[in-house]
């Protein structure tokens, strides 16, 4: 039995959460889109894996990571017995991806409208999804996809962005008040005609990651 680690990788790119694909260079399922991942090494961590995977695959690293979950259905790959091990990370829209190694091309896509996967990608990549929308209820993960000094606003749209949902403004702004994670700064972000939005960062408190 061989074993794997396979990323998901989300971040917020024109107000919609959205993944980072690779396109297979080589088979099984050349040319097909992928989450990024490869095969664990014999003397490295499954954590060092999926480091090293993002940056051969990706250039990307140094960013928040999460161990997902285990796949290991015995006809998940083709080329024979295969685990994988899941990750899910958070990443700025701002990082430079650089293709290498086994990925011909890499790029964001919405994360409800990406092309067909490669293996069960499909099923982990909704899984991971689905882990992020419960996350939000009880720790600062959306925090993640935010720069250090944000606005409500901006905020509020990284949560619908998660949610794929509306919120109500006022109702939003009163949780965030109740969970008392924001720190205010003396500062503004001023945008054109707008009035001048007022700046936060997060707050150390029990309701962290």
């Amino acid at each position: 039995m061989l074993v794997t680690v396979d990323v998901v990788i989300f971040t917020i790119r024109d107000g919609t959460l959205q993944v980072l694909l690779v396109r297979r260079k080589y088979p099984p399922f050349k040319e097909r889109w992928a989450i990024p991942g490869g095969f664990v090494h014999d003397r490295e961590t499954l954590e060092e894996a999926a480091l090293r995977e993002l940056r051969e695959e990706t250039g990307v690293s140094d960013l928040y990571i999460e161990q997902l979950y285990s796949f290991g259905d015995p006809g998940r790959d083709p080329r024979g017995r295969v685990v994988t091990i899941a990750y899910f990370a958070l990443v700025s829209s701002a990082r430079e991806l650089k293709a290498s190694t086994d990925a011909s091309e890499a790029a964001w896509f919405p994360a409800g409208k990406r092309p067909p996967l490669a293996f069960d990608h499909d099923q982990i990549l909704d899984a991971a999804l689905s882990r992020l929308r419960n996350k939000l209820e009880y720790t600062t993960v959306g925090f993640q996809l935010l720069p250090r000094a944000f606005t409500l606003t901006e905020l509020q749209r990284v949560y619908e962005a998660i949610l794929a949902k509306r919120l109500d403004k006022r109702n939003f702004r009163r949780k965030m008040e109740i969970l008392k994670v924001l720190k205010p700064l003396g500062d503004v972000r001023r945008s054109g005609l707008k009035r001048p939005a007022r700046l936060y960062v997060m707050r150390r408190t029990k309701f962290e990651l």
